[in-house]
């Protein structure tokens, strides 16, 4: 990816735009039945084409007040549609995180609560996954689908992504997260309460906090948790950046989500037992911001010797460590393309020709010694 781009290397498809005649088409066919009595299919095929003389007559008999007609819910969410487009963007990474907590966490809350009856470790991994690769759908043709603060902090070092929605983005991220954690728990409340005998616990052998954020295993230490997660953010980045590198790979547009989720898969698979895999900032603190005023209390941020902070740090330096191996190793080292090419020997030309003029000017100033 050598362009610079606003948004995350999974953007959406450019449709090309419809044909001008097929909404007059569309309303011919699917008007209601005053309109399906007045409009042949031949008089619709028509009106794709030049209007004859009848059809304003028909137009204004169908639509009175100049308007197609129209539900009123459909004018009802007219009225709602935001043009904003930092809001937009932001509602729509909102929306993308709380698909990848809510599958994913639910999946935790599952195998939990069940004692491993309904669902094991590859059961939160293929959550966790799918969770991810349908927020990517969900969210990606409006805001590009970070859904990581770590992802959006390696796109505005590469600049590609404006600095000034970094706050934004994050925000709403970790709020999409904090709404899906409170779904999850509210979902599976009784099956908490069931299965934790009523106290909410972080640590022992009935604990839930885990169902919403991580937590490092008995045997880890703090650093050797930064490590593991600075580690799998970084080979997350790696892939990430690599799925949208079109000079090195050209993938069909709608792969790129299942690549990413399958990507997420493999670091589970290989990467979680130490910690869990959070790899996102927004998708541990969101939840345990939840946990803290849901009834886990302030044990949440005090549980493995005051972890909570390393889920938030050690992604954001892994991703940069990560964008920083790739770009130095594959993506700086691709052939100039003809656009570049193009740019590079107009700007030579033109820094020749100035340079030419230059001396131009220069031998005009000198006086003549021929008299």
């Amino acid at each position: 990816m050598s362009y610079k781009v606003n948004y995350s290397p999974l953007l959406r498809a450019h449709t090309p735009p419809p044909q001008p005649c097929h909404k007059v088409c569309d309303v011919a066919y699917s008007s209601s039945m005053k309109g399906q009595t007045l409009l042949s299919r031949a008089d619709s095929a028509v009106l794709c084409g030049s209007d004859p003389p009848h059809v304003p007559a028909l137009r204004a008999h169908l639509w009175p007040d100049g308007e197609e007609e129209i539900s009123g819910m459909e004018r009802l969410l007219r009225k709602c549609q935001i043009r904003n487009q930092l809001v937009r963007e932001c509602l729509a990474e909102c929306l993308g995180v709380y698909v990848l907590i809510l599958f994913g966490c639910g999946s935790v809350a599952q195998v939990t609560t069940t004692q491993d009856k309904k669902g094991q470790y590859l059961s939160i991994n293929l959550g966790f996954a799918l969770g991810v690769t349908f927020g990517v759908f969900v969210s990606r043709g409006v805001s590009g689908a970070h859904l990581n603060p770590a992802v959006s902090l390696s796109l505005c070092v590469l600049g590609r992504h404006p600095w000034i929605k970094l706050p934004f983005y994050i925000f709403f991220q970790v709020f999409g997260a904090f709404l899906a954690a409170a779904t999850v728990g509210l979902q599976y409340y009784d099956a908490i309460q069931a299965y934790s005998g009523g106290e909410l616990t972080v640590t022992g052998p009935t604990a839930t906090a885990g169902i919403f954020s991580t937590y490092p295993a008995d045997y880890l230490s703090v650093w050797g948790g930064v490590v593991d997660q600075v580690i799998g953010t970084a080979a997350l980045l790696l892939c990430v950046l690599a799925l949208g590198d079109q000079r090195n790979s050209s993938l069909p547009d709608g792969l790129q989500p299942v690549l990413v989720g399958a990507a997420v898969l493999v670091i589970g698979i290989s990467m979680g037992a130490n910690s869990g895999y959070a790899l996102n900032p927004a998708r541990d603190l969101g939840p345990r911001l939840f946990t803290y005023i849901g009834g886990w209390g302030v044990d949440v941020f005090k549980a493995g010797g005051g972890w909570w902070w390393v889920p938030i740090v050690a992604p954001c330096v892994g991703a940069l460590l990560g964008t920083l191996i790739y770009e130095l190793m594959i993506e700086v080292h691709h052939p100039a393309s003809p656009p570049e090419l193009q740019t590079s020997c107009q700007e030579a030309t033109e820094g020749k020709t100035g340079l030419e003029l230059e001396g131009v000017e220069q031998d005009c100033e000198k006086p003549s010694s021929k008299m």
